[in-house]
């Protein structure tokens, strides 16, 4: 492969959107109400359409025949790089807005940088994928506040998916060996420097709606070098069916 960097860099952005995307899915006739299933579908629709945008890239740059589809749905589980993060179920409709709100402040900053990239490909997926995020990001940090300043229930339940879920939170800034190459040549971000304004932004969330920052400093990763949670193969058996079913399908 002639920049072999380059794909894994992508398949490292894109796989994260494709798997938050199925999760989000799952949940389609699933919502609290009418209005939120929309939402929650529509913000899954979002993903996937970035995620077309990644492997049709990744897929060119293969350059061996291989289609986005079978970069989406044929990999083996170790072959999946996303973070543990955005694979965690959908538990509750807390857990679900906790996900995603740690995942979308995460995702904006992460845009906002890749952006600028010499890489001119990468810099207009952002440019376009900024748009949705920004939506994404108001509509799980207004959920958020709305849980945890709500009902003693829904502060219980919201705090409950927060320290669930923040075990898996530094794992976002981690670099691979592909994110150190890519960044060097300008094409890819520097993870490590927005781990900061992340939990600041978190964090200053967190205290409008009346929750506790978790104070565990303990953290979990392996998602990134394909070592993932029991749920992934789940999902991926969901994900994978009709292609592996009906071989040589297109989206």
């Amino acid at each position: 492969m002639k920049n072999e960097n380059l794909y894994k860099y992508i398949l490292g952005i894109a796989d994260n959107s494709l798997i938050l995307g199925q999760r989000l899915g799952e949940l389609t006739g699933h919502g609290p109400s009418l209005e939120t299933d929309i939402a929650c579908t529509n913000i899954s629709l979002d993903l996937f359409g970035q995620v077309r945008s990644y492997y049709q890239y990744a897929a060119k740059i293969a350059g061996d025949n291989r289609t986005e589809d079978d970069i989406a749905m044929l990999r083996k589980e170790r072959e999946y790089v996303n973070v543990l993060l955005v694979e965690q179920p959908n538990t509750n409709f807390a857990y679900t807005i906790a996900r995603q709100f740690l995942f979308d402040v995460y995702h904006f900053l992460f845009l906002t940088q890749l952006e600028k990239s010499k890489d001119l490909t990468l810099s207009a997926i952002a440019t376009k994928s900024l748009k949705e995020v920004s939506y994404h990001q108001r509509f799980s940090t207004d959920w958020l506040k709305r849980l945890g300043d709500g009902t003693a229930e829904s502060k219980e339940k919201m705090q409950e998916a927060i320290d669930g879920l923040w075990t898996y939170t530094d794992e976002l800034f981690h670099q691979t060996e592909a994110d150190k190459a890519m960044v060097s040549e300008g094409v890819g971000v520097d993870v490590t420097k927005l781990k900061e304004a992340y939990y600041e932004k978190v964090e200053a969330v967190l205290k409008e709606a009346t929750l506790t920052v978790p104070e565990s400093k303990w953290f979990q990763k392996g998602g990134k070098q394909g070592i993932h949670t029991e749920h992934l193969g789940y999902l991926l058996s969901d994900l994978q069916y009709m292609q592996r079913t009906y071989p040589n399908m297109e989206w």
